[in-house]
C-alpha cells in the first residue's frame, strides 16, 4: 500500500515509516521540511483547509497523523495542530477515498462525557477524533498510553529519573499508568491494514495498569540498579512546582501534564490485545534489544552532567564573591604579591578575576557550551601553573586547594568530550510537531 506518514520525524513517526516499509508498503514521509523525494511538505499550523490536503492524497492509499506537541508554545498551538489540521486532513480523505489511522492519546472522559472538563491538550485530541468518526471512510484511531522505547524521549526522561539514588514521587506515587510499547503501537498498525480492519477506537496500552513508583521500580531493574530510596512530595507542593516549571523553556512539567497523571492513564486491553493477535509486551520486554549497562550509562549521564554544571556553577560563583570582599582583603592582596601585583595593579587584577569566576559560574547556569568548558579547562590550567610558579607551597597544603583541581579538570573534561554539536543542541531544543 501507498501510506503517507504524517510527523514521519517525531518517535512515533519514525517507528512507523520502518515497521511498514518492512512489511512491504511504500512509505512516503509527511514533514515541514523536506530532505528527500519521497518527503511531502506539510505544516499543521498553516494547512487547515481540505483543499491544502487533496493534492498530497492524489496517490496515498492510507494516510497516518501522528503529529501531535505536549504543550503550546513558539507559534504551535493545540487548536490548529491537534484539531483543525487533522480536520482538514480527514475530510480531504474522505473526499479522495483513502484510509485514515489517527493516533490520538488515552486518557481524560470518553466521547460522551463534558470535554469542557478535559486539559486543552486531551480536548483537542478527543474534538479530532470526533470529526473522524464523522466521517464515512474507514478509519482506525489508536489511543496509547504512555510509549516506551529505547530512543522515546518519555523513556529517556524516565529512566534518568529512574537512576537517581533517590527520588520525589508525587504525592504516594501511586498514579495509574499502563505504559505500551512502541513497536505494539507500529505492529497493531500494520496488522489492521493487513486484516483490512473496519473502523474501530482501539486503547492501545500495556497488558497490566502499574503505578508510577512501580513504573520507576521496573526501570531501575531493567538497568540492574539495586532498589532506590523514595520521598513523598505533597501534591500542593507539586502543582506549584508544575505552575512554576511551566513558566520554564521545558515541555514536560506542567499543571496540565500533572493532572493528566493524576487521571489515571488506564484501560481494557482486550481490544488491543485482540488487533494484534497477542498480549502486548509487559515491562520486562521493554527494552530488550539494549543491555542494562548501556541503559544504565545513558540514563545516568543526563543527570550527571547537570550535577556537574551545578558543581561548577557554585565553585564559580562561590570562589568570585569570596574575592569581592568577604575573605578578607588584605589577605586576597597578599596572595597576589609574589606574582609582583602591588597597590592599584593589585586591585583591579583581584576584582576582574572576581568578577570573571562570577560570569564563570553564570555562564555554567546559562550557557553551557563545549567551548566554555575548554575556556575553562585553560583557565583552570593557568590558575594552577601560576600557582605553580609563585606559590608552590599550597601544593602541601593539607586542605589540599591545588590538589581539588585535578577533580574540577576531570569534570571540564567529561563535559567538553560528552557535548552536543551545535546543530544537534538547536535540533533537540526546537523538534516539534511529533506525537
Amino acid at each position: 500500500m501507498r501510506i503517507l506518514v504524517c510527523g514521519a520525524n517525531g518517535f512515533i513517526g519514525r517507528h512507523m515509516l520502518q515497521t511498514l516499509a518492512a512489511a512491504g508498503h511504500q512509505v512516503s514521509s509527511g514533514v515541514r521540511v523536506i530532505n528527500k523525494n519521497s518527503d511531502v511538505a506539510i505544516d499543521y499550523m498553516r494547512d487547515l483547509d481540505v483543499q491544502d490536503w487533496l493534492p498530497r492524497l492524489r496517490q496515498v492509499d492510507v494516510v497516518i497523523n501522528a503529529v501531535g506537541i505536549l504543550t503550546e508554545g513558539e507559534g504551535a498551538s493545540f487548536s490548529a495542530i491537534h484539531r483543525d489540521a487533522p480536520k482538514a486532513l480527514f475530510a480531504a480523505a474522505a473526499a479522495a477515498g483513502v484510509r485514515v489511522i489517527q493516533i490520538s492519546a488515552l486518557g481524560g472522559a470518553e466521547e460522551d462525557a463534558n470535554l469542557a472538563r478535559l486539559t486543552s491538550y486531551m480536548r483537542s485530541k478527543r474534538e479530532a477524533d470526533a470529526a473522524l468518526m464523522s466521517q464515512p471512510g474507514k478509519w482506525l484511531i489508536l489511543r496509547p498510553s504512555l510509549l516506551v522505547g529505547v530512543d522515546g524521549a518519555s523513556s529517556r526522561l524516565f529512566r534518568s529519573l529512574s537512576s537517581l539514588p533517590a527520588m520525589g514521587l508525587p504525592g504516594n506515587g501511586e498514579q495509574l499508568l499502563q505504559p505500551v510499547h512502541i513497536d505494539d503501537l507500529c505492529e497493531a498498525v500494520v496488522r489492521w491494514l493487513a486484516d483490512d480492519g473496519d473502523s474501530a477506537v482501539v486503547n492501545a496500552v500495556g497488558p497490566v495498569a502499574i503505578s508510577y513508583r512501580a513504573m520507576l521500580e521496573t526501570y531501575r531493574q531493567l538497568m540492574d540498579l539495586p532498589p532506590a530510596r523514595y520521598f513523598s512530595i505533597p501534591m500542593p507542593a507539586m502543582r506549584a512546582g508544575a505552575y512554576l516549571a511551566g513558566l520554564l523553556p521545558q515541555k514536560i512539567l506542567n499543571p496540565d501534564t500533572l493532572r493528566m497523571l493524576q487521571e489515571n492513564n488506564v484501560a481494557d486491553a482486550g481490544k488491543f490485545s485482540a488487533l494484534l493477535k497477542r498480549s502486548p509486551r509487559a515491562g520486562d520486554a521493554w527494552f530488550a534489544v539494549a543491555s542494562a549497562e548501556s541503559l544504565r550509562a545513558q540514563a545516568m549521564i543526563n543527570w550527571n552532567n547537570a550535577v556537574f554544571r551545578l558543581a561548577l556553577a557554585a565553585l564559580w560563583l562561590v570562589t568570585g564573591i569570596l574575592s569581592l570582599g568577604v575573605y578578607p582583603l588584605p589577605s586576597s592582596l597578599d596572595l597576589l604579591a609574589p606574582l609582583g601585583l602591588h597597590g592599584r595593579l593589585a586591585d583591579i587584577v583581584l576584582y576582574g578575576a572576581a568578577g570573571f569566576d562570577i560570569l564563570m559560574g553564570l555562564a555554567c547556569l546559562l550557557f553551557p557550551r563545549r567551548g566554555l568548558w575548554l575556556l575553562q579547562i585553560l583557565v583552570v590550567l593557568a590558575y594552577t601553573l601560576l600557582i605553580t610558579v609563585y606559590l608552590p607551597q599550597f601544593w602541601l597544603h593539607p586542605f589540599g586547594p591545588i590538589l581539588k583541581n585535578i577533580p574540577v579538570l576531570a569534570i571540564l573534561i567529561v563535559l567538553y568530550a560528552g557535548e552536543q554539536k551545535p546543530h544537534e543542541q538547536v535540533r533537540a531544543s526546537t523538534l516539534r510537531f511529533t506525537a
